[in-house]
C-alpha cells in the first residue's frame, strides 16, 4: 500500500477569486456581514461557516492506544478525523492541538476559540481530566461539546453489542460482561451499557477489578462506577473474571489475553478487543479460543467497532438542528440506528462498514 506522506487535508475557497467578486468576498462588501452580525450575533450561523464547522481539540495526552505522545504527535490523528468528517458528513472540521495538558488552560483555550465553530469535538485527552474538561465545556459553552473517545466509542460498542446479542440469542439482562479499561472509553461504555439494561458488569483498570470499597483515589468517575457494577466485589485478575462471561470488551492495552482465557467464557462468547493499533487479543487467537464473534477497532478485520461510525453523524445532526446537548437518549438512538443498518447480523457482520454512506444519515436522523 502506498504511504500517505504529509498532510491529509487542505482548506479551499468555495469561489474562484476574480477582480469582480473580490469586493464582495472581501473588503468592502464583507463589512456588511460584520455589521449584521454585530447587531445580531445569531446571524453568524447564516453568514459564516459556523453552522457547518467543528474544532477537533486534543492535548496529545492519550493518542490512540499509544499514550501521552504530545500535541505534535496527535496532529496526524486529528487530520485523519478531519478527512472523515468532510468525506462522510460534509462537516468542515479543523484540527487544533494544544501545548498544554493543564485542565483549566485547556478549558480556557477552547472557550477562547469557540466563537469560530458550531461544535467542539474533544479527542485524545487522558482520563480523568477529560471528564472534567467535557463537563465544564458543556456547561459553559452554547454549542455542542462531544468527547469522542468517550461517547463515540460507547455508541459504536453499543451498536455492535445490540447485533451481537441477536446473533448469539442472549438477553442483556442475563449476561456477564467484562470490560478491560477504565479510562475515557471504558467508563463511557460501562455507563451506556448500564443505561441500556445491562445488569452484570465487571470493569477493570490497570490495578485490577473496580469494586465498591476499593481505594480509587480521587477519580470520581471510577468511584461512581464502583457503586453500580461488580455487585459481588470480584477482586481477582482479568483472566479469571472471564469464567462464565458472555462478552469481553477491551479498551485498554495490547496482548492482555490468550486463547486459554477466552475458553473460560460461556458458549458463543463475544470478544470486542478494541485497543488500537494492537488489540488485547488478536482476532485469530480469540477465534482459536472459541469466540463466536470477534470485533476489533481495526479496518483490516471483520467487525470494525470504531467511533468513525459515530462522530460524523452526531455532528451532522447536532449542527443541522442546533442541538446543544448530546443526551444519553440520543446516544442510544444513534447506536440503534447504526445496528439497524445490518438487517441480518451474523458472526462476521454486526456493524456496517465505516465508509457506508448510510451511517451518517441514519445517525444524523436521530436528532429530528
Amino acid at each position: 500500500m502506498k504511504k500517505i506522506l504529509g498532510s491529509k487535508i487542505e482548506i479551499k475557497s468555495k469561489f474562484k477569486l476574480t477582480k469582480r467578486n473580490l469586493p464582495i468576498i472581501y473588503t468592502p462588501g464583507v463589512a456588511e456581514l460584520s455589521r449584521a452580525i454585530a447587531k445580531n450575533k445569531k446571524k453568524v450561523y447564516d453568514l459564516t461557516w459556523k453552522k457547518n464547522s467543528v474544532a477537533i481539540v486534543s492535548d496529545g495526552s492519550a493518542v490512540l492506544g499509544l499514550g501521552n505522545l504530545g500535541p505534535e504527535a496527535a496532529l496526524p490523528v486529528m487530520e485523519g478525523k478531519v478527512a472523515l468528517f468532510k468525506e462522510l458528513s460534509g462537516v468542515d472540521a479543523v484540527p487544533i492541538v494544544l501545548a498544554t495538558q493543564d485542565t483549566e488552560e485547556i478549558i480556557k483555550a477552547v472557550k477562547y476559540i469557540a466563537p469560530t465553530f458550531g461544535g467542539i469535538n474533544l479527542e485524545d485527552i487522558s482520563a480523568p481530566r477529560c471528564f472534567e474538561i467535557e463537563r465544564r465545556l458543556i456547561e459553559e459553552l452554547d454549542i455542542p461539546v462531544f468527547h469522542d473517545d468517550q461517547h463515540g466509542t460507547a455508541i459504536a460498542v453499543l451498536a455492535g453489542f445490540i447485533n451481537a446479542l441477536k446473533v448469539v440469542g442472549k438477553d442483556i439482562k442475563n449476561i456477564k460482561i467484562v470490560i478491560s479499561g477504565a479510562g475515557a472509553a471504558g467508563i463511557a461504555i460501562t455507563k451506556l451499557l448500564l443505561k441500556y439494561g445491562a445488569k452484570n458488569i465487571i470493569t477493570f483498570d490497570s490495578k485490577g477489578a473496580i469494586y465498591h470499597g476499593r481505594n480509587i483515589g480521587g477519580n470520581e468517575e471510577k468511584k461512581k462506577i464502583s457503586q453500580i457494577t461488580n455487585r459481588e466485589k470480584y477482586k481477582g485478575n482479568l483472566g479469571n473474571a472471564l469464567v462464565g462471561a458472555d462478552i469481553f470488551i477491551g479498551v485498554s492495552a495490547p496482548n492482555l489475553l490468550k486463547a486459554d482465557d477466552i475458553q473460560k467464557m460461556n458458549k458463543d462468547a463475544v470478544v470486542f478487543a478494541m485497543s488500537n493499533p494492537v488489540p488485547e487479543i488478536s482476532y485469530k487467537e480469540a477465534k482459536s479460543g472459541g469466540a463466536l464473534i470477534v470485533a476489533t477497532g481495526r479496518s483490516d478485520f471483520p467487525n470494525q467497532i470504531n467511533n468513525a461510525l459515530v462522530f460524523p453523524g452526531i455532528f451532522r445532526g447536532a449542527l443541522d438542528t442546533r442541538t446543544r446537548f448530546i443526551t444519553d437518549k440520543i446516544k442510544i438512538k444513534a447506536a440503534e440506528a447504526i445496528a439497524g443498518l445490518v438487517k441480518k447480523p451474523k458472526y462476521d457482520k454486526i456493524v456496517p462498514e465505516v465508509l457506508d454512506r448510510r451511517v451518517t444519515k441514519a445517525v444524523a436522523g436521530m436528532f429530528k
